[in-house]
């Protein structure tokens, strides 16, 4: 036992020794490199909820509703022509083993209220379950036997996923006699009176070229998870969307709940698949043509919200490579673009893509998951008040104004964010690298999750690496530092442990 104490001691002394020969000259001028990097990027994201707050103020002060800002008289019946004065309207539903909801988003795309003869419903069903997709083309004869215009499409392939889907759906013959599409994923249900409300933008205001509706969540309520991606996803739909709409009629197409003008969509090149974001891509292409968006935030579709960690880890996925990736891509194409002004340029690439699309991923895992830990450890290095409290605190309620009534939730959103900022981090890495999952694309899963059970199953090891680097960083406040962010720390780490066992079941106020 006293050679083994010896021998431990002795360890540590040289472990003691190595740190304090490297902390100097090597971890102290990197740890100062990263904070102040940090802090830059936390003014970046300061200075952009600022000003979309101040924005959005002014635009409910002065009441700048849609109707004001573009002209929109209701559709009229012309005796004489009879339907004919109606615009053909597509309205495409793309699919893939939709089980659990093709019924429900199949049945809104069928109900929806314009003339009978003035409107297609095309059916794009990429299913690779046999038995799904023969209930798919069941339920689609059944609304044709009504007297609905249906299509019901299929392809041999997957090529280009939802992208290569409504690409291949465009190409039909019947599509040629079409003025706009409507798009609607499988989740969506549309009330029957939008196309009402959105088609005249379009008829009366040829510079239109998108109508975007918002999205409603009907299961918000069904547990803690789908509270927290509610918070976050108000705050698009409430500030970043109608910001972008006010004031440079340029935001990213949200691939669903939409009407596009048909002309607008083939000048921009059509449907691309180089990344797994084609709707934000479309968006892009077809501003820089000169063509103008308009977001409607009092124009709800109904949808559902991932229930399960891992549908969620993959649409986040998604949604964070997509972007990085489209970014890469597009820099020198927006850049070189000659039809849109300096100031659009400078929006498009600063604010839109790399403030909130970069910058809002890496700085949260960054700061808060990994520098503002280590500067615990290290002591030589300080985070002023001000970056540490202030800032994130004031970006914290900017966020939570798009969702009033989950105020209460706000410590288990700020916890929930930054466990996900790690995948949602490591997804942008990818896809400015454009690594090897950069086009992976798994479709969200829908429906209810199933019961769920206490089962120890880890899915994430850089999750659990990062609880235990967080926990760690805690232990080290209490016996060596100053007490400063032990709490944080602690509680931080367990939320990392949760995600990194995939046990959800402790959000679910069922379990």
């Amino acid at each position: 036992m006293e050679s083994f104490q010896g021998d431990r001691d002795d360890i540590s002394y040289q472990m003691g020794l190595i740190w304090s020969q490297v902390k100097e000259p090597v971890i102290v001028p990197m740890l100062r490199v990263a904070v102040f990097l940090c802090l830059a990027m936390s003014l970046m994201m300061l200075v952009e909820r600022v000003y979309m707050g101040i924005v959005i103020c002014l635009v409910k002060l002065f009441s700048r509703r849609p109707e004001k800002r573009y002209k929109w008289e209701p559709m009229k019946d012309d005796v004489e022509l009879g339907n004919s004065s109606y615009p053909m309207v597509l309205v495409q539903v793309p699919m893939y083993n939709e089980r659990e909801v093709y019924q429900l988003s199949i049945g809104a795309a069928c109900g929806l209220s314009w003339p009978s003869d003035r409107i297609i419903i095309q059916v794009l069903d990429d299913s690779t379950n046999p038995t799904i997709k023969e209930l798919v083309q069941m339920e689609c004869s059944r609304w044709a036997s009504k007297g609905v215009n249906i299509k019901y499409e299929v392809r041999d392939n997957r090529d280009g996923y939802k992208a290569g889907a409504l690409k291949e759906g465009m190409k039909r013959s019947y599509v040629k006699q079409c003025d706009y599409v409507a798009i609607f994923d499988a989740d969506f249900q549309p009330e029957p009176d939008f196309l009402w409300r959105t088609v005249p933008f379009l008829v009366n205001n040829p510079e239109l070229g998108l109508v975007q509706a918002r999205w409603k969540f009907v299961n918000a309520n069904e547990c803690l998870m789908t509270r927290m991606q509610e918070m976050s996803l108000d705050y698009h739909f409430t500030v970043e969307q109608e910001v972008g709409s006010c004031t440079y009629a340029f935001f990213g197409f949200n691939g669903t709940a939409g009407v596009w003008r048909i002309s607008a969509l083939y000048e921009s090149g059509g449907w691309n698949h180089r990344t797994t974001v084609e709707d934000m891509d479309l968006a892009v292409r077809a501003s820089l043509r000169g063509w103008k968006f308009l977001y409607l935030p009092n124009l709800k579709v109904k949808n559902e919200l991932p229930s399960t960690l891992n549908a969620y880890r993959f649409q986040q996925h998604r949604w964070s490579c997509g972007p990085a990736n489209l970014f890469m891509k597009m820099f020198m194409e927006i850049m070189r673009n000659r039809k849109v002004s300096l100031y659009k340029k400078i929006y498009v690439i600063y604010s839109f893509f790399f403030v909130r699309k970069v910058v809002a991923h890496v700085n949260t895992f960054m700061f808060y998951c990994i520098v503002l830990p280590a500067t615990v450890v290290v002591p030589e290095v300080v985070v002023p008040k001000w970056g540490a409290v202030y800032i994130p605190s004031i970006i914290t309620l900017l966020n939570a104004v798009g969702t009033p009534r989950s105020l209460h939730l706000l410590v288990f959103w700020i916890l929930f964010e930054n466990t996900m900022s790690l995948h949602r981090t490591k997804a942008t890495i990818i896809g400015l690298l454009e690594g090897s999952r950069a086009n992976e694309w798994i479709v969200t899963q829908k429906g209810k999750p199933p019961k769920s059970r206490f089962r120890i199953r880890i899915h994430h090891m850089l999750e659990l690496l990062v609880g235990f680097y967080l926990f760690f960083c805690g232990c080290y406040d209490i016996m060596f530092g100053k007490n400063r962010y032990y709490i944080f720390l602690y509680i931080q780490s367990i939320a990392f442990f949760i995600m990194a066992f995939g046990y959800v079941g402790i959000f679910d106020p069922n379990t």
